[in-house]
């Protein structure tokens, strides 16, 4: 089967082509006349018209469900690696110069410390990102 430069070009055009006529010969949607739901918003607010009272209405948030469940997990990961380290101390004290027991405890300090810039990294990442898409914080 032999594929031409000329077909995936053609095959890569077709996609924005088709977004682009579907943008143009869509319908205009009126805003006159909206549907008022229960609690008086309009349908323009989303999917709050179909929420039950005090379910929260968003999701990526400053308080919301998906930041405060990333938080807590990078919470816990930072915290066990703060305890891998002091482990990690002990164990390289409680050596007594045994070569295998120090390098085991090198590398317990060593993974705790990556742990502990993972976990910090990821939560700015995390935060960083949540803060430039979402305007709501």
């Amino acid at each position: 089967m032999k594929i031409s430069i000329k077909n995936v070009i053609a095959g890569l055009m077709v996609v924005p082509l088709m977004a682009l006529s579907l943008v143009a010969f869509a319908p205009a949607v009126s805003r006159v006349g909206a549907t008022v739901c229960s609690d008086g918003t309009t349908v323009e607010n989303g999917a709050a018209c179909s929420q039950p009272n005090g379910t929260p209405n968003c999701l990526f948030g400053k308080d919301c469900a998906f930041t405060q469940v990333t938080n807590a997990a990078l919470y816990v990961i930072g915290a066990v690696s703060v305890l891998m380290l002091i482990y990690g101390g002990i164990r390289y004290t409680i050596s007594g110069g045994n070569e295998k027991d120090v390098v085991a405890a090198k590398n317990t300090v060593l993974y705790a410390i990556v742990g502990i810039v993972v976990a910090l990294l990821a939560f700015a990442i995390v935060n960083w990102v949540l803060g430039v898409l979402v305007n709501n914080n």
